[in-house]
């Protein structure tokens, strides 16, 4: 396979600056749903990069799970890698990449844990085996086996055979607060569009960035 002949013609759509909502959080309500109406694969995945103390960046999937005018926010155990990079630098970045929609969204901005009671809530509607999971799996240790992790997670059910499995304080959510926005749309000829929203006033300013 030549890898450096594989590439894709866009042509599916356009970004108009008129066309786009004064609300970067708006626009992207907009551009999820289509997202979802296209049956994106995950439409709520997303890289999320981070950086350790000394610079040195990290990035991995996760699940966009809540959003709103205060941020985006996604569930993990506090004491993974990730965990630990935001404890040391609290700054963050997303990226969406909707394939059939041949768009990409990106997202820069602080992170800081939600409130507790917030994650409690999210963590009460979670799958059973996704919540038994949270206490088995202590996230980015050295594992010994596989077996021993699903000797954990089966200990823990038995445990657990009827009642509420209880909120683990060691895990929950974290919101990253947007300083910026782009919305990316493949276009012919790698001449995509790119709009960049910034903080402006009480508002945003949108920008167009070359391709």
């Amino acid at each position: 396979m030549d890898i450096a002949h594989l590439r894709e013609e866009y042509r599916q759509a356009r970004l108009d600056d008129g066309d786009v909502d004064a609300d970067p959080v708006a626009q992207f309500r907009r551009w999820f749903a289509e997202a979802q109406e296209a049956k994106v694969y995950e439409p709520n995945a997303m890289a999320l990069a981070t950086a350790d103390a000394d610079g040195t960046p990290n990035v991995r999937m996760v699940l966009l799970k809540e959003f709103d005018a205060r941020g985006f926010v996604f569930y993990t155990d506090y004491r993974s890698v990730k965990g630990a990079e935001i404890g040391g630098n609290a700054r963050a970045a997303l990226c969406f990449w909707w394939g059939p929609l041949e768009r990409q969204l990106r997202i820069r901005g602080p992170i800081a844990r939600v409130s507790a009671e917030e994650s409690a809530a999210y963590f009460k509607v979670r799958p059973r085996g996704s919540q038994l999971g949270a206490w088995a799996s202590a996230q980015s240790s050295v594992l010994v086996s596989r077996d021993d992790l699903e000797r954990k997670h089966a200990a823990l059910a038995a445990q657990y055979p009827e009642a509420d499995v209880p909120y683990p304080p060691h895990w929950g959510g974290f919101r990253i607060a947007p300083e910026s926005f782009e919305f990316w749309q493949g276009r012919e000829s790698r001449l995509h569009d790119r709009l960049r929203y910034l903080p402006s006033g009480s508002g945003w300013a949108i920008e167009r960035l070359s391709p």
